[in-house]
């Protein structure tokens, strides 16, 4: 079993959101139904999937989770500009789970 890291944007330099998961095309799917819920992702149509990592263990996913979200802003942009340049949605990609 895998299990994920993912960064989730409104736009390009939009709002962002980082959450962890051990599905993480079930996990993007949900987060794209909440549009105009009050969620966070649904109050700011955070839905395009840009980024993600793989783990092997839930542990160290949460731990990358936790860490992430105390980096600047900054620092997460450019970690989707090298992985993702074109802040393209990464969902249609996603490997087989």
């Amino acid at each position: 079993m895998s299990f994920y890291v993912y960064i989730l944007a409104s736009q390009r330099n939009g709002t962002l959101y980082i959450g962890h998961a051990d599905s993480i095309s079930r996990r993007a799917w949900e987060h794209q139904g909440h549009e105009g819920r009050e969620t966070f992702t649904g109050k700011y149509g955070v839905k395009t999937l840009v980024y993600y990592e793989v783990f092997e263990a839930r542990e160290t996913a949460f731990r990358r989770e936790r860490a992430m979200k105390k980096w600047r802003r900054l620092w997460k942009i450019e970690l989707i500009e090298r992985f993702n340049p074109g802040w393209n949605d990464l969902f249609e990609t996603l490997p087989p789970e």
